[in-house]
């Protein structure tokens, strides 16, 4: 959906997925910080499991989770309310954001705090509606996440986890950084079980009157496994 279309330690990613790779998640006693080796990935992601029940950080280190930015990082304002989703669900959407392009954190994370203020202020929505975002960065933007019920496709927010690439997408699709972090941001959904492993994979103008996530990136999602229209 566009922003106008349905009803409805410190310096942590939450959901850090890649390591043990070397993104580089190196540790010292009180903080995790970005830029070490692949060894001090893996120890990155050992001190963030067990910070884990303190930072309220889901899943801790899973390699099929892409880098997820939390909401604190991004600079999220409380939500009014939320209403819990029952998991496992078994459907993901897809939308686009209809917005400008973000290549960095900084230039996402602007365009998050937008949408969510638009959604909040215009709409009059309880959160931004969307459970995670994904930018041009490669990076995922915690929406209202795993738990909470969505307002990204209506008369579908209770089975489903919506998911939207920040841009406009109609005629060019979204580079291979932000389409690899969606597919990896299923595998993670599936392998935390918030998302049924017979799930089906659905663009917002398959459940809703849309032209939402745009032509382009349509024509990639319907090669996607499990996609049914």
């Amino acid at each position: 959906m566009g922003t106008r279309g349905a009803r409805g330690g410190r310096g942590i990613w939450a959901g850090l997925g890649r390591c043990p790779r070397a993104i580089g998640w190196a540790w010292s006693p009180g903080s995790l910080s970005a830029g070490g080796s692949a060894t001090q990935g893996l120890w990155g992601c050992l001190a963030l499991a067990q910070q884990r029940p303190l930072l309220g950080v889901a899943g801790g280190c899973d390699r099929r989770c892409p880098r997820i930015v939390s909401r604190s990082q991004w600079g999220a304002r409380a939500p009014k309310n939320r209403v819990r989703l029952r998991t496992p669900v078994p459907f993901v959407i897809i939308h686009h954001t209809e917005g400008n392009p973000c290549t960095s954190q900084a230039s996402c994370s602007r365009q998050v705090r937008g949408i969510q203020n638009y959604h909040m202020n215009s709409n009059g929505w309880s959160d931004i509606g969307y459970n995670f975002l994904i930018g041009e960065d490669g990076n995922v933007y915690e929406g209202r996440g795993w738990s909470t019920m969505g307002a990204h496709a209506k008369n579908w927010n209770h089975k489903s986890l919506g998911f939207s690439f920040l841009g406009s997408f109609s005629s060019r699709v979204p580079n291979n950084a932000a389409l690899n972090a969606a597919k990896s941001l299923i595998q993670c959904a599936v392998s935390k079980g918030f998302l049924s492993r017979s799930y089906f994979l659905k663009g917002h103008r398959n459940v809703n009157p849309t032209d939402c996530p745009g032509n382009a990136l349509y024509k990639v999602i319907r090669q996607w496994p499990r996609f049914k229209a």
